[in-house]
């Protein structure tokens, strides 16, 4: 059974979605706004364990999603929103009987900020799940089973909005991930988070393409803004550019913006990048003073401050020179059709690691976000 709440099929209105995968769904069309999407879609009834996209065409804002997973033998799902922004991971439903029913919010936006302006994107973002007119819900795992999905407006939660570059962007691709991909999966149901990351992206460019107008469009008291540059900002060139000016400048933009509209800004000093000294045992400083910019920016204007900077040195040298490959795109040639040796950007386990380190820096600032992220 399907029930959809909304006044005119093409119009984006604020709607409720109910969703029965035990009985037959059409293919996403502009006319019904759902559907299976994405690739494989299904023209008949879903196989019971098959993996699949499923999108509805709501308005921006976020969104409580409840989806009951289970009812077919040795069931494992594991759930993902939009830019594979990790919800759920193997989740359990061993026998046909055992039913599990997993909550969370998901942030949808597109580029519109009013009628006079738009974000703007790249064009390898213009086929981002991300930045379109749909919600997009993956479901996958080694034995996907999904039973329903439940979908209504949560205009009252509050917002974590993303700011950054390649480390934190929804990567759209196997084997790339990023810590922003993956703070999703300890969010309880009680917060959203919205990413406007996007590769390549400096404070001054992300500020340039109207990302940051897009998040102020939206921010309100109760929210926060998570701010982590620095790997990009340090190839800039043009006079007054480096970590004591132009950086600094950029920053203090975020701050009295963001403190403008009431919410809360928060600084994440720039990932390290797996570069170790002859030694191989001590990561190398590759960041210049540009953390060391942001903790005096942080430190003069009052700004919480998490060291991610310092984390993933101890998190890179405590796995040591060979197992830190394990956290970053490092494939041989056999498992994506060429060899993969990229030291700056993470794989998923990796950037699940980094994510628990933005968690434990959320509890140890003990910042009021804290109470929305879940224990397990």
């Amino acid at each position: 059974m399907l029930v959809v709440l909304w006044s005119i099929p093409l119009l984006l209105t604020a709607q409720v979605f109910d969703i029965d995968f035990t009985k037959s769904q059409p293919i996403y069309n502009e006319y019904d706004g759902y559907g299976y999407d994405v690739l494989p879609v299904y023209k008949v009834k879903r196989p019971a364990t098959a993996p699949f996209f499923f999108s509805v065409r709501v308005p921006d804002g976020n969104y409580r999603v409840r989806v009951e997973l289970g009812g077919v033998k040795d069931g494992n799902t594991t759930v993902r929103a939009e830019g594979r922004r990790l919800m759920a991971h193997n989740v359990l439903t061993p026998g046909k009987k055992d039913v599990k029913t997993v909550e969370f919010i998901v942030n949808k936006r597109s580029t519109f900020i009013d009628e006079n302006k738009r974000v703007k994107i790249k064009d390898r973002e213009k086929n981002y799940l991300a930045w379109d007119d749909r919600l997009t819900i993956e479901f996958n795992g080694l034995r996907p089973a999904v039973r329903s999905m439940h979908i209504e407006p949560a205009p009252e939660v509050p917002t974590v909005y993303l700011c950054g570059n390649s480390t934190v962007v929804d990567q759209n691709y196997e084997p790339w991930a990023s810590w922003g991909q993956m703070i999703t999966r300890w969010m309880g149901p009680q917060v959203a988070v919205s990413s406007h990351a996007e590769s390549g992206l400096t404070a001054r460019t992300f500020i340039a393409s109207f990302r940051l107008d897009k998040i102020l469009s939206t921010l309100r008291k109760g929210d926060y803004v998570f701010v982590e540059f620095g790997h990009n900002d340090e190839k800039e060139k043009q006079p007054g550019d480096g970590a004591w000016y132009h950086y600094q400048y950029q920053l203090k933009i975020f701050v009295d913006k963001v403190r403008a509209k009431g919410a809360e800004v928060v600084f994440c000093t720039p990932t390290q990048r797996r570069a170790f000294d002859k030694d191989k045992t001590t990561l190398l400083n590759t960041h210049g003073d540009f953390p060391a910019a942001m903790k005096m920016v942080a430190e003069k204007e009052n700004v919480p401050l998490i060291d991610l900077n310092a984390m993933t040195k101890t998190l890179f040298e405590t796995l040591g020179y060979e197992d830190s490959k394990r956290a970053l795109v490092h494939y041989p040639k056999e498992a994506y059709g060429k060899e993969l040796a990229d030291n700056t950007h993470f794989n998923p386990y990796g950037a699940y690691e980094v994510a628990k380190c933005v968690v434990m820096g959320i509890r140890q600032l003990n910042l009021p976000l804290a109470q929305y992220l879940r224990e397990d």
